[in-house]
């Protein structure tokens, strides 16, 4: 009390509701805070908007690509009128623009002939097949020989599996195809008849033991390359064939992107 007299506060004053003052609140400590009521701050300013980014400008048009769709237009209408209306001045209007873009054409393609002749990495002639007949003897041999050392490598792992039937006369007539092919190439050839009959120049060949029904074999004659150790089976071919087809399919058949372009070609049968 003498505190609060000392101070000019009477105890009426401080009983009736008296202004609390900071030492009331001493258990909030000296350094307490507190957030200002909501009217009491100040207003947030509002925050603006990031301008939109400038569009990309997108590359100028050539010239000449405005002038192509220009005459392709003219030549479209001009086409449409001498249809619908073919009278000889609509006509002439045609083919004379006709004749300008067949022009335009073969100028192009003697440039690029030209271009062609300069510069070989772009001449079709040295790409592929040659088209020189002098040339195309010279590929051809060499497609033969590196054929020819492909199939012998793989005579060490693969047979040509041979079906046949004996009362099938186009059977007979491959079989001797077949017969050079093995002496000249050094595949060996397995013939397998499905009706038990036999066949000149295979006299080794053995009946059907249910492969044929595996592979579905119902067209005949029929010859697949088969490496026995794996049980991978491709189909060569099916009727009469020339020993030139034979080396061209059985090369291609061994080639590593066989099985990565034709999958549905290949077929695996337990080995036995």
């Amino acid at each position: 009390m003498a505190l609060l007299l000392a101070l000019g506060l009477s105890a009426a004053a401080w009983g009736q509701g008296a202004p609390d003052p900071f030492w009331a609140d001493s258990w909030r400590g000296w350094h307490f805070y507190e957030d200002p009521a909501p009217d009491e701050m100040p207003p947030v300013p509002p925050r603006q908007a990031a301008p939109p980014p400038a569009p990309a400008s997108a590359p100028a048009r050539p010239a000449e690509l405005a002038e192509l769709d220009r005459l392709r237009q003219a030549l479209e209408d001009a086409r449409g009128v001498a249809v619908m209306k073919p009278t000889e001045a609509n006509v002439r209007r045609y083919m004379e623009l006709e004749a300008r873009v067949v022009a335009r054409a073969s100028t192009f393609a003697d440039v690029a002939r030209r271009v062609a002749w300069t510069t070989p990495e772009l001449d079709p002639t040295l790409q592929g097949r040659p088209v020189n007949a002098r040339a195309l003897e010279v590929f051809e041999e060499r497609q033969a020989g590196e054929r020819s050392r492909a199939i012998a490598a793989l005579g060490r792992d693969h047979v040509l599996l041979f079906f046949f039937r004996g009362d099938c006369p186009y059977c007979h007539a491959f079989a001797p195809t077949l017969q050079a092919f093995q002496q000249r190439h050094g595949l060996r050839v397995e013939a397998v008849s499905l009706d038990g009959g036999a066949m000149p120049g295979f006299a080794q060949a053995r009946r059907d033991n249910g492969t044929a029904t595996a592979l579905r074999v119902t067209q005949v004659p029929a010859v697949y390359l088969a490496q026995p150790f794996t049980g991978r089976i491709v189909p060569i071919g099916f009727g009469v064939m020339s020993e030139s087809q034979l080396v061209e399919r059985v090369a291609g058949a061994a080639s590593p992107d066989f099985e990565a372009m034709v999958p549905g070609a290949v077929q695996r049968l337990a080995p036995p």
